[in-house]
């Protein structure tokens, strides 16, 4: 059901069962795909694609001008995924011809009241951002990770698939796959070894990631040293494997 009062610019496209509250603002460049909720008092501009049964709730602004001083007006994109709940006043903004003119979110996401996903950034699947966390430009973020209320990620960053961000962190380097970040600047704290349990991890892959954890963190080595004594782990163990990977194509380096 399409409220009366809600506002569809010709040349959008709205799928099957579609719900659009009053007060809602459809932009003319805006794909969105069956079975959406989209509920009073929010805009979507675009270019902007969104998958099927995303919900939003009122407030949000998805597919807006990003707020990057460079930008100047080219038609860049927002492309959505699936299942995602976009909660009270998100703030999703569309990519820069600076990188590939894309933000990009998978599906089944939670983001809470009030977070922002900046310009270029890659959401993976199964995420959570809660209240008020804040990703910069050209951030990426792994599939299962959570990011704590309050929590900031500087531009550049990457945030591994599994890994836990505590409230208020700020990140300024790259946080591996399943390790727990906190504080400010956001340093390790172990491994996000409940997740992995509740995603799960067979105990064999949590005793090798374990080892692998320390071999990075508790004995003082180089990541280089490091990284050759994760790599023999990995031999054995595809999640090591994507552990030690993601640390040697780390772009800013990993929180230590």
């Amino acid at each position: 059901m399409i409220h009366e009062q809600a506002i569809i610019e010709p040349g959008a496209v709205i799928g099957k069962n579609v719900t659009i509250g009053p007060w809602s603002y459809i932009g003319k460049d805006v794909v969105i795909g069956d079975n959406c909720e989209i509920h009073s008092h929010v805009v979507i501009k675009g270019p902007t694609r969104l998958g099927a049964g995303n919900r939003i709730f009122q407030f949000a602004s998805i597919g807006e001008d990003c707020q990057d001083l460079k930008y100047a007006g080219e038609p860049t994109e927002l492309v959505v995924g699936d299942n995602n709940v976009f909660r009270e006043s998100c703030t999703i903004h569309r990519g820069t011809i600076q990188d590939n003119s894309l933000t990009q979110i998978g599906s089944n996401n939670l983001f809470m009241a009030y977070t922002h996903v900046a310009h270029d950034c890659v959401v993976g699947n199964n995420c959570i951002m809660a209240n008020n966390a804040s990703i910069a430009g050209h951030v990426h973020v792994g599939d299962y990770a959570i990011l704590g209320g309050m929590s900031g990620v500087h531009q550049f960053c990457h945030i591994g698939a599994h890994s836990f961000v505590a409230a208020n962190a700020l990140v300024l380097k790259d946080v591996p796959p399943y390790v727990m970040a906190s504080g400010h600047g956001a340093a390790p704290f172990g491994l996000n070894v409940e997740g992995l349990k509740r995603r799960g991890f067979e105990k064999s892959d949590i005793l090798a990631i374990r080892r692998a954890y320390k071999e990075v963190y508790r004995k003082g080595l180089t990541v280089e040293e490091a990284l050759l004594e994760v790599d023999k782990l990995a031999q054995t163990t595809a999640a090591v494997k994507d552990f030690a990977d993601f640390i040697r194509n780390s772009g800013r380096g990993i929180i230590r």
